[in-house]
């Protein structure tokens, strides 16, 4: 019976990753930033993640935003959830903000979020510099995975 046909885990004490981040982008720089979150938003991320997939930060009056993640309502909570793809505001020092600002503004350079994860009570975004990858890349790459997944089954089934 073949392992893991399931749903793939996220990593310990991630609450959630962006897997397809690193099949679209080349992940240049990453950085760790807070995040601005409301009550019910906090409950829902320990109860059930979010989604990152689509998500994008950008950069508007100064200050660092998330734009496209979905936190689910938290059940419990009722009428007083929150909206569950409202932006949300980042984090960050002020000379690391310029400094991926700066870097962001760069000919196809943006910021993707990679994984949002619990540091002891608060919530964190690892935000990540990016540059998307051509097809020929993604290709490549797929590639590359498929040669080094059938060598690793060569070499088990020449263990037997």
């Amino acid at each position: 019976m073949a392992k893991g046909k399931g749903k793939r885990k996220v990593g310990a004490g991630d609450v959630a990753s962006n897997r397809y981040a690193s099949h679209r982008y080349v992940l240049l720089e990453r950085m760790e930033c807070g995040i601005v979150l409301e009550g019910t938003e906090v409950k829902a991320l320990r109860a059930s993640g979010a989604q990152l997939k689509d998500g994008y930060a950008a950069v508007r009056d100064g200050e660092l935003w998330l734009h496209s993640v979905h936190i689910p309502p938290y059940g419990p909570a009722a009428r007083e959830n929150h909206e569950p793809e409202r932006p949300r505001k980042l984090l960050l020092h002020r000379r690391e903000l310029e400094r991926m600002a700066a870097r962001a503004n760069e000919r196809g350079l943006t910021l993707v979020p990679t994984r949002i994860y619990f540091a002891g009570p608060r919530a964190k975004v690892e935000i990540a510099l990016a540059r998307g990858k051509d097809l020929y890349d993604k290709r490549q790459a797929l590639r590359e995975r498929d040669t080094a997944r059938d060598i690793e089954r060569g070499l088990r089934e020449a263990r037997r």
